[in-house]
């Protein structure tokens, strides 16, 4: 998939917007407020989340998670057990820090709760755990590549052949 630094931002920039979208309903969702909530507040929230999950993506969760995956893949050939692997490191890592960040949220905007944060914090990365997974590996990681291979990797080549003609 990407090999330069440059489309290492591309995809964790196409995979980010998806799947915080999709997370973004979700918790809308889970907490009854997709119908409650705003346009505009939607928007920011979502942007928000977005910076947020770019910023662990590229500095902290990624470069972590693709290092595990490799140690765990590294006796095998099989590009679709790479996949996996990476898909679910990098979903255990986005889970739990936004996860983190989506408890913060709440309690800047609701306050803090009767119920213990480590309760909450549980019940929350399982929740999102649950839904990203399959999200990642059957919908988000298959239209991402798709999109990533067809308008990112082939525009670099096509460019690249253009100009060597």
């Amino acid at each position: 998939m990407p090999t330069t630094k440059k489309e290492s931002l591309y995809f964790g920039l196409i995979m980010c917007f998806g799947m915080v979208l999709f997370m973004t309903f979700y918790n809308l969702y889970l907490n009854g407020l997709l119908g409650q909530t705003t346009f505009l507040d939607g928007v920011s929230n979502f942007f928000i989340a977005f910076l947020v999950a770019l910023l662990l993506d590229l500095y902290l969760v990624g470069p972590f998670a693709k290092k595990i995956a490799m140690k765990l893949t590294a006796n095998t050939t099989k590009v679709i057990y790479k996949v996996l692997a990476i898909s679910t490191c990098m979903v255990t890592g986005m889970a739990f820090f936004m996860s983190i960040y989506g408890l913060l949220t709440i309690y800047i905007h609701n306050g803090l709760s009767s119920n213990s944060v480590i309760k909450e914090f549980l019940s929350v990365f399982l929740k999102n755990f649950v839904f990203a997974l399959p999200l990642q590996i059957i919908i988000m990681g298959p239209i991402v590549r798709f999109i990533f291979t067809k308008f990112i990797k082939n525009s670099k080549d096509d460019i690249g052949q253009k100009m060597a003609n």
